[in-house]
């Protein structure tokens, strides 16, 4: 910041120069002194173990995919990495947690980046952290994407033959929603069609999967990993995937474009952040750590359970995603109408 001095004499700007002077040489001096222990500390990183924050409960699906990565974290740095759980307020516990640890790299924020916090600022009245600028943003992990999916034994084996009917049936045929993701999606494939289908909210896959055999819903949008099972039992049949390219875990899948709805390029996408302030040098070795991780086959073996691609990338490229995908979701709750929370 400019220093403005206002001054009334040459003696008083004598002064206030000197001052100005000593200061400033005090201060250098003080941090060239410094600057080697940061450095050696810099080099010696990892010299303790590293906490990866978890944002959801132990044993859940979400926890064995960031105990995953922690592990392979591990083996790639050397030092023990050791997953702490702290599930609660959709997310906002361990996001602000690690908004509020110490940058000194040794606290991990392995996130579902997308939900956690491109999708926050629009899905609450009020965050106690940035999402954009309270972290540094590492690299992304995996992605993933909802499924357009209708009754295995219905008539609707096409997007076109679903649409026709929806649009022959008007606001008395449903769909079901389980999460504001598919929400997202569904409502986008309606206003792309011009559809008045009416929502009806599930807090369980097996409620809307009844639903859709005793022919109550049309069509739901199911995120991939609950969808998986489904789709091989033939329960479900998947007509396209709410992202505008095929993902290679389910290749055999249609993409919204390639199906016609043209406006969904919907994707869900995991990521790794550290508090604001982490030195540059740890930073580097974690990009370069995490996108080894991700173009490993293992990870690959590993997301196609989860019904994900490996998504690698680097610090600019998850700030810009970040910043993209948080006007999108604005867009998002406006058009499914989605009440942001308190």
């Amino acid at each position: 910041m400019p220093v403005t001095l206002w001054l009334t004499a040459d003696t008083a700007w004598e002064e206030a120069m000197t001052k100005f002077s000593r200061r400033h040489v005090l201060a250098g001096a003080a941090s060239l002194v410094a600057m080697p222990n940061v450095t050696r500390a810099q080099d010696a990183w990892p010299s303790r173990e590293i906490r990866a924050i978890c944002g959801f409960p132990p044993g859940s699906g979400a926890d064995i995919f960031v105990r995953y990565y922690a592990k392979k974290f591990q083996d790639v740095i050397g030092k023990t990495v050791i997953v702490e759980n702290k599930p609660g307020a959709f997310g906002n516990i361990s996001t602000e947690y690690v908004a509020r640890s110490r940058p000194d790299g040794y606290t991990l924020f392995i996130a579902p980046g997308s939900s956690y916090l491109a999708a926050s600022p629009s899905l609450f009245k009020k965050l106690s952290f940035d999402p954009v600028n309270d972290f540094e943003h590492v690299t992304t992990l995996a992605k993933n994407t909802f499924i357009l999916a209708v009754a295995g034994d219905g008539p609707f084996k096409t997007v076109p033959l679903l649409v026709a009917h929806l649009k022959e049936q008007g606001d008395k045929a449903n769909y079901g929603s389980l999460a504001n993701t598919g929400l997202i999606a569904s409502e986008l494939f309606k206003a792309h069609f011009g559809l008045n289908t009416v929502e009806v909210k599930y807090k369980e896959l097996a409620g809307a999967l009844n639903d859709l055999a005793n022919k109550n819903l049309a069509f739901i949008h199911v995120d991939p990993t609950s969808g998986a099972a489904h789709f091989k039992s033939g329960r479900l049949i998947p007509l396209a995937t709410a992202s505008a390219e095929r993902f290679a875990a389910f290749s055999e899948i249609p993409s919204a474009k390639e199906a016609g709805i043209a406006n969904s390029d919907l994707i869900g996408w995991w990521s790794v952040h550290m508090p604001k302030g982490t030195p540059q040098l740890m930073l580097a070795k974690l990009e370069s750590s995490f996108n080894q991780i991700a173009a490993s086959d293992e990870t690959k073996e590993f997301l196609m359970k989860f019904g994900g691609d490996p998504f690698p990338g680097n610090s600019k490229m998850l700030k810009e995603l970040l910043i993209k995908d948080t006007k999108l979701w604005a867009d998002y709750v406006k058009l499914a109408k989605i009440e942001p929370l308190a």
